[in-house]
């Protein structure tokens, strides 16, 4: 079969449709094909290819590696195709369905009041937020966009600079009166503290330094919850020592319902946050790139460090 022979456009997309629905029966239904007619051109692809693009089994299809790297720039050539072609359409704005991962506090406190200016703006953008606090893998979970805060671990991922955020180690005056205001970090081994307890994640204390500036090991945390709504809670209700959001904990401060310790024994403070995404910015989706573009310019997650 000659090369202009093959619909190598239209075998990406119906690949593309198999890896996100996660199978040949739920793709056909959007490829309008039968599953044995998806088989098939998977298959043959697979076969050109010379390489083996899901594991299979009765249960489910798992990607390969191969399968992986195939299917991140399957994704950014049929990008490429729909930015051509929307860029020949004079006036049109960018559309289609923007799934954007975050936390729930910083999805409660700064996403979702955005979230009637960015449809004015771009009203033909499908808007698929989630707020979880559980750390995603973009691919799996077929989200375009992540709002994390902290280092950023994965060398597949994009990353934009939104702003930086304070963090703070609080507890309630009453928990604090019965157990004692800890000084140093190691007070910590007689306190409670309250930590998270999703997948993949670490009990989300920072690390802490002593007086002589070393590294401190905390002991094992006494209360996980699933959220830093629900850590904040735990907190109010005098269950131990919370590391939490400036944001979250501030106005409960200046109420007199918590209070901030150990400010100076935090190595990491003040931590990053970015929108990260797959892909590269020459090449991502105008849909993308807009709301991109809309959180860098709106969304306002920034301290003063001068002011602390």
């Amino acid at each position: 079969m000659g090369r202009l022979e093959i619909n190598r456009a239209g075998e990406m997309e119906v690949f593309t449709h198999v890896v996100e629905a996660g199978g040949f029966t739920a793709a056909a239904r959007i490829s309008g094909m039968t599953p044995s007619a998806i088989s098939k051109l998977v298959s043959r692809l697979e076969q050109r290819l010379g390489v083996r693009l899901f594991n299979r089994s009765t249960r489910q299809l798992q990607l390969t590696p191969e399968g992986c790297t195939f299917y991140e720039r399957s994704v950014r050539v049929l990008a490429d195709l729909a930015e051509a072609e929307q860029s020949a359409s004079v006036g049109a704005l960018p559309q289609g369905r923007v799934r954007i991962n975050i936390n729930v506090p910083m999805g409660r406190r700064f996403l979702l009041p955005l979230v009637p200016a960015l449809k004015a703006q771009y009203p033909e953008i499908v808007l698929d937020i989630v707020l979880t606090d559980t750390v995603v893998d973009l691919m799996e979970d077929r989200t375009d966009i992540a709002i994390r805060h902290g280092p950023l671990t994965s060398s597949r991922l994009m990353a934009r600079k939104l702003g930086q955020a304070e963090m703070k180690i609080v507890a309630a005056p009453g928990y604090l009166a019965a157990r004692g205001v800890p000084e140093t970090p190691a007070d910590l081994r007689r306190h409670e503290r309250i930590g998270f307890g999703y997948h993949r994640m670490h009990d989300g204390w920072p690390q802490m330094k002593d007086g002589d500036g070393a590294h401190f090991p905390l002991p094992p945390c006494s209360a996980l919850a699933s959220d830093g709504d629900a850590v904040l809670e735990l907190a109010l209700a005098g269950m131990g020592l919370a590391h939490l959001a400036a944001f979250q904990v501030d106005p409960h401060i200046a109420a007199g319902r918590l209070t901030s310790v150990l400010e100076h024994f935090q190595i990491d403070r003040f931590v990053d946050v970015h929108a990260v995404y797959l892909g590269h910015r020459g090449t991502l989706p105008a849909r993308i790139r807009a709301i991109l573009d809309f959180l860098k310019e709106n969304m306002p997650i920034s301290v003063d460090l001068h002011a602390v």
